[in-house]
């Protein structure tokens, strides 16, 4: 801010150039520059810190209606005098706190006024809040001989308020000040619009299983991807959880009723399709009741459902919804894919790889890589851990010809025909390996592990005791497979009823 005398330089202000608009080619430089800033229908624009109305009366002259506004009496009085016949008001008055009341305006105007202001941000505020919705704040500044503020500053200044500013550099043109110029001296022009702020529509996809198989929907008649497999899906509504959203999808297109206990979070995914918007998936995790069987209840937009093996889904998907499946197979919690413009919808084997595993912050040391068992018999050990893992929730991982692999997480379980096998039995009361435990979610799940576990080849250890063979307040089932191995089903503690 400067201390000036406003008044005292009120009689000689017009002298300059730029000032006054005396000289023709000065005044129709300005006139030329005015009409582009200013709207190409009649509107209300406030001039504020107007000196001797220079500006206004261009602007008066171009039909829009001028309120002119000038801290100093003498300056004011001489705007009157300049725009006398125009129907321009003239107001005496705080340029940073125009005396308007609560009018609103299409244009606001000032040029040398945001520098001498004590308090330009409280007085930019203000000024946006004056505007009419999509009106236009002209400022015409600069720096001459070290006092001024730049462009940057100010543009700066406006962030909180717009993201549309259009930057003029006006030292280049000697006709607007009547002499050439090497100092910076520019208009920027800001859009009473608020910052735009980013979103993102928030999706939501069934992952349900039915033991090695998911149930995967093929879209039709929707206008994008159709023809395509994906997930039951669709997008959170207003004042809507994911979890809700999820649930009431799955009722909506499959004619599940899920239980909130029964929806567990698989990973998230933000994705973008060619040529779209970012989204931010939400994949969920139920299991297939065979009481409440899925059955296609919107067929106005899918064609068919059916089940598909996890691990060998099939090409025809949507892209990122098949990186969202191979990302919970590999037991990844967060991921992005990013298509570029051009890529394909669908999943493309020899396409372009756009999914990004993103690790969580977690410690890593000490836990659990994987566990690898030796076996005698890959197909019969196939089918034994192959259902049991399974059912725990495991994921078939790895495929080679000794050997499979299951997944849970970050670690995984491996069975192997290894060719250094020492023996065809495994003995669990030798020193090595005696047994592996799981969790298992409750005693209904208990119950129903223990009574399909034979058709797998896997018996019941201790059944007079079962199942608290453990002692007291552990109920648990120990099985027993053909080869020997033993594991021990763990239902979180509690007393013998």
């Amino acid at each position: 801010m400067t201390t000036i005398d406003w008044d005292a330089a009120a009689g000689s202000f017009d002298e300059e150039p730029d000032h006054g608009l005396l000289d023709p080619a000065v005044r129709d430089a300005w006139a030329g520059r005015l009409e582009s800033w200013l709207p190409a229908t009649r509107g209300d624009v406030l001039d504020l810190g107007c000196g001797t109305g220079s500006l206004s009366l261009l602007a008066a002259g171009q039909g829009h209606r001028v309120t002119a506004v000038d801290r100093s009496p003498r300056m004011a009085e001489l705007a009157r005098a300049k725009l006398a016949g125009t129907g321009a008001e003239v107001l005496v008055g705080d340029a940073g706190l125009p005396p308007v009341g609560e009018r609103a305006f299409d244009v606001i105007l000032a040029r040398h006024v945001v520098w001498l202001l004590p308090d330009p941000v409280a007085a930019l505020a203000h000024w946006f809040g004056l505007l009419k919705p999509g009106g236009r704040l002209v400022l015409i500044e600069g720096v001459w001989g070290g006092v001024g503020l730049s462009a940057a500053r100010i543009t700066a200044l406006l962030a909180p308020h717009t993201e549309r500013v259009h930057h003029e550099d006006l030292a280049g043109d000697p006709r607007l000040w009547g002499k050439e110029v090497d100092d910076e001296r520019y208009a920027l022009v800001a859009r009473a619009e608020p910052p735009h702020r980013h979103t993102e529509v928030v999706d939501v996809h069934l992952i349900l299983r039915r033991g090695p198989d998911v149930l995967l929907a093929r879209r039709a008649d929707t206008g994008y991807a159709d023809g395509l497999l994906n997930m039951p899906s669709g997008h959170a509504e207003d004042g809507e959880d994911v979890r809700e959203a999820m649930i009431r999808e799955a009722a909506e297109e499959i004619g599940v009723v899920l239980d909130p206990d029964e929806v567990r979070v698989a990973l998230v995914m933000q994705h973008r399709g060619p040529g779209g918007g970012a989204r931010m998936g939400w994949f969920f995790v139920a299991e297939y009741d065979a009481e409440h069987p899925p059955h296609n209840a919107e067929p106005e937009k899918c064609s068919e459902l059916d089940w598909f093996p996890l691990d060998a889904l099939p090409d025809d998907m949507v892209a990122y919804c098949r990186a969202g499946l191979d990302g919970y197979r590999a037991g990844e919690h967060f991921m992005i894919h990013w298509h570029e413009d051009g890529d394909p919808i669908a999943h493309r084997p020899d396409g372009p790889h756009r999914a990004v595993a993103l690790p969580p912050a977690a410690e890593r040391t000490g836990r659990v890589h994987h566990i690898e068992l030796w076996v005698p018999d890959l197909a019969g050990a196939e089918r034994r851990w192959g259902w049991l893992l399974t059912r725990l929730g495991h994921l078939p991982y790895q495929r080679w010809a000794s050997g499979r692999s299951w997944r849970r997480g970050e670690s995984y379980v491996v069975v192997e025909a290894s060719p250094d096998l020492s023996a065809d039995h495994h003995d669990r009361r030798r020193p090595g390996l005696n047994h592996l435990a799981f969790h298992v979610a409750d005693r209904a799940t208990l119950d129903a592990l223990t009574a399909e576990a034979p058709a797998y080849g896997w018996r019941l250890l201790h059944p007079e005791r079962h199942p608290y063979a453990g002692g007291y307040g552990h109920c648990a089932a120990y099985l027993e497979d053909e080869a020997g191995y033993e594991v021990e089903l763990v239902v979180r503690s509690t007393p013998r009823p």
